[in-house]
């Protein structure tokens, strides 16, 4: 069990670095506590042996190991001694964390099989979903004061520009940076709001009330709900307020389980005149200021691959978040660039009430609604009757990294019979550009394998492109 020794040793540096930080301290120290946790299974490990799952046990290992180095490198951020640097880094990488928790989570699940009842049942201690949750709201909350006071004060000297230079090293770009950083800062947390149902009064429509997109069957406005700007979605096919909100319960419980930065939040449902002949049935959504990721691919915006590979990454956690999120696992089920939005400062996050659909809802429904052959595996396109699975998603995602590394729409132009030619036939990919980084071409290519089997699970997309993404900001 050679491989042990090394998950020690990163875990070592990592805690060094978790002690010099001076940026995100709350939420570092936690990550330290629950490394700490691991890294005794690990030691438990290496004396009693793998147990009686020791493939699975290695695999968590691994994976324990491809963690950590991705920590090390998120924590190593914290670091620098730029003022206003570790700021812009400190709130950007921030959200990281719920990422590297989620994944420090899944080694703990598969190590746990290699120990004694008593043993797993301390570390499921640390572990434990409800507890990680509430930890991790408190460690944000604590980080969050602690940028602000160091905002405001530099806002409070920000006049004089000689001081400003001397704190943040440099001058009038770095006074609108901190400026930017404190108002976001001030802005009420997303993830804390609850999802339930609204009263009218409390939404307020933009205006005109004029809708933004129109279907055939709802109508999105841009409206405001308790300062947050939000999407309003109006049917305009009715079904009975009962009815509305028997789905609406179910999607609820649904989507608490993906509560993420990246995945759109639902703030709840409102019925409007309900008791009236024409009620209206409202769903109350996180708005997007820049729409699809498709539109922005299209529009004029230049994106550096630094952006790219941070978009790449946003919408791997959000895959990520769905596939990982329980024991009979979760898909999408219709993965393409219209169904990630993106919000004004590029983060994407992954949209579509198709989320309430499991692996076993899709068994019956062969022929996805509003999927394209453009996004279908070559096994969906061989076999009408093939499994959809998070193999099948993969795939689909890949197409969409695509997008994101070329800014083109797949395969345009093709029909379907030219398609299964060039995927089936041929097992040939559309090209990537030259200047596209090395690595991010091998994890999209990877994405894109004709045989299942090569295609990476979401849990190692996120390491691997959040490894791009430091490489870029090196």
């Amino acid at each position: 069990m050679d491989f042990i020794d090394p998950i020690v040793t990163i875990a070592e540096k990592l805690h060094a670095l978790c002690t010099e930080v001076k940026a995100n301290k709350e939420r570092c120290t936690r990550l330290d506590q629950r490394v700490a946790a691991l890294v005794k299974v690990v030691e438990v490990v290496k004396v009693s042996g793998l147990g009686p799952h020791p493939e699975l046990v290695k695999k968590g290992l691994r994976e324990l190991k491809g963690t950590l180095m991705s920590a090390q490198k998120v924590v190593a951020n914290f670091i620098s001694t730029g003022c206003l640097k570790r700021i812009r880094k400190a709130f950007k990488l921030g959200e990281q964390f719920e990422s590297l928790n989620e994944r420090l989570n899944d080694a703990a699940q598969l190590l746990s099989l290699a120990l004694q009842a008593d043993q797993r049942q301390q570390l499921e201690n640390v572990f434990q979903e409800v507890k990680r949750m509430r930890e991790d709201a408190a460690d944000r909350e604590v980080d969050h004061r602690d940028l602000e006071k160091i905002l405001q004060s530099l806002e409070d000297i920000k006049e004089s520009v000689d001081s400003v230079h001397d704190v943040v090293e440099s001058t009038s770009e770095n006074v609108k940076d901190i400026k930017a950083l404190l108002e976001s800062l001030k802005k009420p947390s997303i993830q804390l709001m609850d999802i339930q149902e609204i009263e009218a009064d409390k939404l307020t429509y933009s205006f005109p009330k004029v809708p933004i997109v129109k279907s055939a069957t709802s109508e999105l406005f841009k409206g405001e709900y308790k300062k947050f700007t939000v999407a309003i979605k109006r049917f305009t096919c009715h079904s009975t307020p009962d009815e509305i909100r028997k789905i609406f319960n179910k999607e609820v419980e649904t989507m608490r389980r993906f509560e993420s930065p990246n995945i759109l939040r639902m703030f709840g449902i409102c019925i409007k005149d309900a008791d009236g002949p024409c009620p209206d049935y409202l769903i109350v959504m996180e708005f997007c200021e820049k729409g699809s990721l498709r539109e922005v691919l299209d529009g004029p915006s230049r994106l550096s691959w630094e952006r790219r590979a941070c978009m790449s990454l946003d919408a791997a956690q959000a895959i990520y978040r769905l596939h990982q999120s329980e024991t009979k696992f979760k898909v999408h089920g219709s993965i393409c660039s219209s169904k990630f939005l993106v919000d004004a400062g590029y983060t994407v996050k992954l949209g579509g009430f198709e989320l309430a659909k499991t692996e076993t809802s899709l068994k019956n429904n062969k022929k996805k609604e509003g999927s394209s052959i453009n996004y279908c595996s070559p096994q969906q396109i061989e076999d009408v009757n093939y499994l959809y699975d998070r193999d099948c998603e993969i795939y689909s995602f890949g197409i969409v990294l695509w997008e994101i590394a070329t800014r083109q729409i797949p395969f345009k132009g093709c029909k379907s019979t030219e398609i299964y030619q060039k995927v089936c036939k041929e097992k040939s990919m559309e090209p990537l550009p030259a200047d596209c980084p090395k690595n991010l071409v091998d994890i999209i290519n990877a994405c894109r394998a004709y045989e299942p089997f090569y295609r990476p699970p979401a849990r190692v997309l996120v390491d691997k492109l959040r490894d791009v993404v430091q490489e870029l900001d090196d």
